[in-house]
């Protein structure tokens, strides 16, 4: 058997944020249906009406950081796609 090369594994550092960056991003869908469900196990007082009411609140108040957590990791992911592109290109 051949022997492995002895030098360490390292990776450019924007490669590997951009690499995070991507995986933060795939796993926002996962995140936001968890967070989207949590009105489910809420339990309902005698009225109903104010459970309800901060259901909707909550889950509107979920879409909305969603749309903003979604926001900055789009930015990130462009922030520089020519360098990035040209790092992995190299690997």
């Amino acid at each position: 058997m051949s022997q492995r090369p002895q030098t360490p594994v390292v990776f450019q550092k924007a490669s590997y944020r951009q690499r995070r960056v991507r995986d933060a991003a795939k796993l926002v869908p996962v995140f936001g249906a968890v967070l989207l469900m949590i009105p489910l196990t809420w339990q309902d007082d005698a009225q109903g009406a104010t459970t309800n009411a901060s259901a909707l609140v909550y889950i509107f108040g979920v879409w909305i950081v969603l749309i903003g957590l979604t926001a900055v990791l789009s930015g990130l992911i462009r922030s520089n796609p020519q360098q990035v592109d040209k790092e992995t290109s190299e690997e």
